[in-house]
Order: C-alpha cells, then structure tokens, then sequence
C-alpha cells in the first residue's frame, strides 16, 4: 500500500489500476463529509422525518450545492494559503472577529460532543445493556487516546474505514416498502405546514447539514497534506485544486444522501405510524424496532456508534486547530507529545473531549442537546460562511487564486439563505 502524509488508500489496488488512482484522490472531503452525520445529525434528521414525514426530504436535495461549495472554499483557503481558517482570520481581521469565531465554535463543538457521546452510549446501551455512563467515558477515553497515541497516517486510513459505517442508513431503507413515487413527489413539491416548529426545523436540518466545524476541519486537512511539502508549480496547484472539487464534491453528495435515506427511512415508519415526537437517535433506533423489526433496529443503532466514532474526533480536532492557530502554535495530528506545542495541541483535543463527557453527567436534557446544537450550529455558521467568502474572494489572501463567478455565487447564496432561515426562525418566535 503506497502511503503519503495524510492520503492513505482504503484498500489494495494494483499501482496503474484507475480505481486505486481514484480511490487515492478521496481524503479531506469524503472525511468531513461523513463526519456531517454524526449522532445529533441523525437525531435531527429522524426528528425531521418522524415530525413531518417525507415532507423534509427537500432539505437535504436543497443544500447539497451550497454544502458542496462552501466546503470547497474552505479546502481552498486551506490549501492555497497553507494555513487553517484562525490563521487566515487572524492575519485579516480584528482580534474581536477571531475570538468570537474561535468562541462560538467552541462552544458548539463542546455541546455537540456531549450530545454525540451521549447518544452512542445510549445506543450501546440498546444492544448490549450495562451503564450509559460507563460507555460514554469508555467512548470518551478512546477518543481521546487514539487521537493523541496513532500516528497520522494510520489515523486516517482508520477514519476513512469509519465512513462506511453510515451505510448501515442505506441498508434500513431496504428492509422497508416505501412509496417511491410518494417520495419523489414530496421532493418536488413538498407540502409543509406553516409556523415556528417547522422553520426550527428547517434551521436544524440546515445547521447539521452546513456546520462551522466541518470548515476548520477540511481546510486544516488541507494544511496536514502538503505540510513539509515543496512550494506546487501552478500546474500542480490547478490539479490539485480539481481534486479538492472532485473529493469534496463526492463526500459531501454521500452526507446528503445519507441524510436523505435517514429521513426517508424514519419517515416510512415512525410517521406513518404516527410517532412523531423522536428527538434522539437512539430513541427512534428504540422506536423502529416493533415497527420495521430487529435487522433495521441493529443496523440504525450501529450506524449511531460508528458515525460517532468518527464524528467526535472531528469536532474535538477542528476545535484544537481553531485554538492553536489563534494562539499561534502549530497545529497538527503529526505532532509528537513530548514536544510543547504538541501537548498543547493535545490538551485542547483532550478538554474538549473532556467537557462532552463531563455534560452528559450533568441535568442538561440530552435530548435538548442533541436538537439545540444543531440549531446552534445554524446560528453561528452565519457569521462564519460570511468571513470565510471573505478570505476567499481577497487577492490578498488567495493570490492568484481567488474562487471564480460561479463560486463565489453559491457560497454568498450558502450564506444568504442560512441567514434568511435563521431570522424567520427567531422572527416567529
């Protein structure tokens, strides 16, 4: 197996085989979108098609180009100025735009880390039994540890594995008899009451689908695989800027799709059955299984685990990049322990680990939290689509290669309606 810093093959392929050359191209993008379906996207999801049945489906067909380009901008400011987000939005604007991004995003991610964990324990809790608390410091712990002690590269080739645990969302729609001309139907012409609920709804969806940790983790990744390597010719920066597009694009089309069979999955069952009211993922796994039998009960409760395994890694890794690039150290998951700014880096990774699990200790409802951090994660994306087409659309800091018309058309559109949906949200309050 051919191995290079942070693009590791999935499987074995012979040198000059098209299929191994393609396989190779896959990296930042198909990772950060598989991350986007972690356990609080799943809940949202289920809730979305429980709530409101295949009505919701939209969503997910809706911001597939705009998810698709602002990953794209954020993998090229992270590739074309060989520096993550904080450090270019250090570098551009006020102290005060950096520490209120940094901020936000760690709260979210923190929030969103407890409701992911949380939500895994539950699961294991479904299939095997035992302690929910036990399981969410054992899912902690290992996080943690493989985070801090795996070396880069192996690292990786194990969260691109991680990716193909969300096909267990595919296999669930099998097992069921849907309405296929219903569904696309509903797609085309989705027929939505009016109100609050479902605009918190919308934001939800919308929020977990386009969330902020998702652009300091690729464009950080972009960092980590060119690091320690020699300045590109145009040529090979042009190349590599198509193979940005081509992986994101893919990765994020496989988040959506995910999404699309989760809701479309919970909508066929828990809908129709009139169990609308599932805010966990664990609780609409629970809840499928009189309705669609044990196979789909095994399958969506092993899906939440094994997108958590690979989500909360991501949101503590995006959070230690924002962190140590706004406080000027370096950053990377190739840094060695012993060294200052490795353990620094660490200690960031391992206190936000930390304070998820310590939330799912606390009162807080986890069924709140699972919802809210999406919706918070609609909120804040706000400010932070907008500084990152920013960065994107300076001479200053893209040279030469500042995203064109079409681009920068879908990434201020990303932005608008993110920001239209969220002021109808709190205009309806």
């Amino acid at each position: 197996m051919r191995q290079s810093r942070g693009k590791v093959n999935i499987i074995e392929a012979a040198p000059g085989s098209r299929i191994g050359r393609w396989l190779r191209q896959l990296g930042p993008g198909l990772i950060t979108g598989a991350a986007d379906d972690d356990p609080s996207g799943i809940a949202t999801y289920s809730q979305a098609g429980a709530q409101f049945g295949y009505s919701m489906l939209w969503t997910v067909v809706f911001t597939l180009p705009l998810m698709a380009a602002i990953q794209i901008v954020s993998a090229r400011i992270g590739f074309v100025t060989r520096r993550g987000l904080a450090a270019n939005i250090k570098t551009s604007f006020p102290r005060w735009v950096l520490l209120s991004v940094v901020g936000m995003l760690l709260v979210a991610n923190t929030l969103n880390i407890a409701a992911d964990i949380a939500a895994m324990a539950e699961a294991l809790r479904l299939l095997v039994g035992g302690s929910v608390h036990v399981y969410a410091v054992a899912f902690g712990l290992l996080s943690v540890v493989l985070q801090v002690f795996v070396p880069y590269q192996a690292y990786v080739r194990w969260l691109k594995w991680l990716t193909l645990s969300l096909l267990a969302y595919v296999a669930v729609v099998f097992t069921l008899r849907v309405d296929w001309w219903q569904v696309a139907s509903q797609v085309v012409r989705p027929q939505l009451p009016g109100g609050h609920e479902v605009l918190l709804t919308v934001v939800a969806v919308f929020g977990t689908t386009i969330s902020p940790y998702l652009f300091f983790w690729q464009a950080a990744q972009e960092v980590e695989d060119t690091s320690g390597a020699p300045t590109p010719t145009l040529q090979q920066v042009r190349q590599h800027l198509r193979r940005i597009k081509a992986d994101t694009i893919l990765g994020m089309t496989f988040s959506n799709l995910i999404a699309f069979f989760i809701i479309l999955s919970t909508a066929a069952t828990l809908h129709a059955a009139g169990i609308t009211n599932i805010q966990t993922s664990a609780q609409a796994a629970e809840a499928l299984r009189p309705l669609a039998g044990d196979l789909t009960f095994f399958l969506f409760s092993l899906g939440i685990i094994g997108t958590g395994m690979l989500a909360v890694p991501v949101l503590a890794g995006s959070a230690a990049y924002a962190v140590a690039e706004a406080a000027g150290w370096q950053g990377s998951l190739a840094l060695r322990l012993d060294k200052h700014e490795g353990r620094a880096f660490y200690g960031v990774i391992t206190a936000a680990t930390v304070g998820g699990v310590v939330l799912c200790f606390t009162p807080m409802d986890p069924v709140k939290e699972l919802f809210w951090s999406a919706v918070l994660n609609g909120v804040i994306a706000v400010p932070i689509m907008v500084v990152m087409m920013l960065l994107a659309t300076r001479r200053k800091t893209m040279g030469e290669h500042v995203i064109g018309p079409r681009l920068r058309w879908l990434g201020w559109i990303a932005a608008g309606v993110m920001a239209a949906t969220v002021v109808a949200m709190f205009a309806t309050l």
